[in-house]
């Protein structure tokens, strides 16, 4: 992936720590370096939408994709609001592929979870109305794959049975190669029938479930010999060979825990944001305000603060992406003498990669069209143009959102 920044440049100390400020707008450019696995040269190829400057997008299951009347329902958001983009799930939390697949490593004749028959048909009717379409793919938690797979799923240390969390849905050991193949070859296929992007998530290792009791076939070793960062290198591995096995046109971009902008340690799930920034083109961190812990930045009740949970999360984001040092361990990257903690060097990273989803549902809290606008007028206090709206029930708030051509 190789990044194109047109800047003059400012130095600045923020938080002791060097900070390189734009002084006028980035210019941004993703590519893979290695294509393998390629469907487009098995099929017709379909036409593309290139990425909006400012993305504006809401998420859609593939259960209501698959339904004439919640298609009609986002059909008319798009003709009357600001939004130009939808994601649409391919792989969700069932593991179920939501289209027809060719290879055969992706038949699933079995799966329960819903179906688009004419998905691509779905895809050139977006097009059509000008919307940039992107595939949502549920990475390591599958629950189809894994009691397929048991030797590559999360395990119980205590009897080696395939392990799942409190909603009784299993994990793929981060470090699965195997599987990494099957997550390359959907993404290629999903490019290949019209999405123009595509965006992974539950690129982590499990955490809600007994802990206690956990147990990775493929990656145990590592983990328990490096406990701050053992997860993260794991993963880090994932995400490079990602990179390398899309095909070059493709446009990625990866979900993170809320908390990746303001911890520098892994959360538990080996997410660091450095280590996804140089393998996608945009990351997503799930800065809802709901997820946020009492006592966050000193917010004693964070939904009730949604701009300044917002705010604050973003604005360390972009502090970091414009350091041109971190904390964060890096490969290949001698630490910069006489520093405590240790600083590594690092290149200046576009702040226009940063793309925030934004909550649309009530989870502790009431979420209506000022608390939905305040988190997107916080995107843009932050620096940034770019939102997506995520309510499981694909009942967004209209009220919040700017009409057609504003």
């Amino acid at each position: 992936m190789s990044f194109k920044i047109g800047a003059v440049f400012a130095g600045v100390f923020l938080g002791g720590v060097l900070v390189i400020l734009p002084t006028n707008n980035f210019s941004f450019m993703g590519d893979s370096d290695v294509v393998v696995n390629s469907v487009e040269e098995q099929q017709e190829k379909v036409p593309h939408l290139a990425t909006p400057h400012a993305v504006k997008a809401v998420y859609m299951s593939a259960c209501a994709a698959s339904s004439q009347s919640f298609r009609d329902h986002f059909m008319m958001l798009f003709a009357d609001t600001e939004l130009n983009t939808v994601i649409i799930d391919v792989k969700d939390f069932s593991g179920t592929i939501a289209f027809e697949a060719k290879d055969a490593r992706l038949v699933q004749d079995d799966a329960t979870g819903c179906f688009v028959r004419d998905m691509k048909e779905l895809l050139a009717t977006f097009h059509e109305a000008g919307v940039y379409t992107i595939a949502r793919i549920t990475v390591f938690q599958d629950p189809y794959y894994a009691p397929k797979h048991p030797e590559l799923a999360v395990q119980k240390e205590s009897d080696k049975s395939v392990w799942t969390d409190y909603k009784g849905l299993s994990f793929i050991d981060v470090g699965a190669r195997e599987y990494w193949d099957y997550i390359v070859q959907l993404g290629n296929e999903s490019y290949a029938i019209g999405f123009d992007e595509l965006n992974f998530d539950y690129i982590r290792y499990p955490s809600d479930g007994d802990m206690r009791d956990i147990y990775y076939p493929v990656t145990e070793a590592a983990v328990l010999a490096d406990t701050r960062y053992g997860k993260a290198v794991e993963l880090k591995k994932f995400f490079a060979y990602l990179d390398a096995g899309l095909d070059e046109e493709i446009v990625t971009s990866a979900d993170l825990f809320g908390m990746v902008t303001t911890n520098t340690d892994d959360l538990n799930i080996g997410q660091v944001m450095e280590y996804a920034l140089p393998h996608f083109d945009y990351i997503a961190p799930m800065t809802y305000p709901s997820h946020y812990p009492s006592g966050f930045f000193g917010i004693s009740n964070p939904n009730e603060q949604v701009y300044n949970v917002m705010k604050i999360s973003l604005d360390e984001a972009v502090k970091r992406l414009l350091a041109v040092s971190t904390v964060v361990p890096l490969e290949g990257v001698i630490a910069i003498a006489s520093s405590s903690p240790a600083l590594y060097p690092k290149d200046v990273q576009n702040i226009a990669q940063i793309r925030p989803w934004v909550q649309d549902f009530d989870y502790g809290g009431n979420y209506g069209p000022v608390e939905v606008r305040a988190q997107i007028q916080a995107i843009y206090d932050s620096g940034l143009n770019s939102w997506m709206l995520w309510d499981p029930s694909n009942r967004y708030t209209k009220e919040a959102l700017l009409a057609a051509g504003e």
